[in-house]
């Protein structure tokens, strides 16, 4: 028998809350059977714990909910393996290009707080009256 998971297993195991379980799976992103009365309990597959995984590591990477659903749909389906591999690099080329972006905005306004303090320190250094000396 396939080893199965509860909500909790897994937000313990990858420390989320069950909030955030129950909200990928309104994204489509896991797909738990349902048992119990009306359904209220939900058993995860080692699937699913996969997905979560996966959905996990394309959050850390920057990629939208969306996107990863797509890049994660795409392995479920029965295509080309090398169709699935050009979407992911061109996905992963994208977020590079954006974080990349980001980098030389935050370098752009490190670089202007750097003059920013020395001039504060320089105005500072002729507002002070000079030291006597003993």
């Amino acid at each position: 028998m396939a080893h199965t998971y509860s909500i909790s297993d897994l937000a313990k195991e990858f420390d989320l809350t069950t909030r955030a379980m129950r909200f990928y799976e309104d994204m489509g992103l896991l797909r738990p059977e349902r048992t119990g009365t009306a359904g209220r309990n939900r058993v995860y597959s080692g699937r699913d714990r996969t997905r979560l995984k996966l959905t996990l590591r394309a959050k850390r990477l920057g990629l939208s909910l969306v996107e990863a659903k797509d890049i994660i749909d795409m392995y479920d389906s029965p295509r080309d393996t090398a169709v699935q591999l050009e979407k992911f690099l061109l996905v992963l080329a994208q977020h590079q290009q954006q974080l990349e972006a980001q980098m030389k905005d935050l370098q752009a306004n490190l670089d202007e707080l750097k003059v920013h303090q020395r001039e504060a320190k320089a105005l500072l250094t002729k507002s002070q009256p000079p030291k006597d000396k003993p």
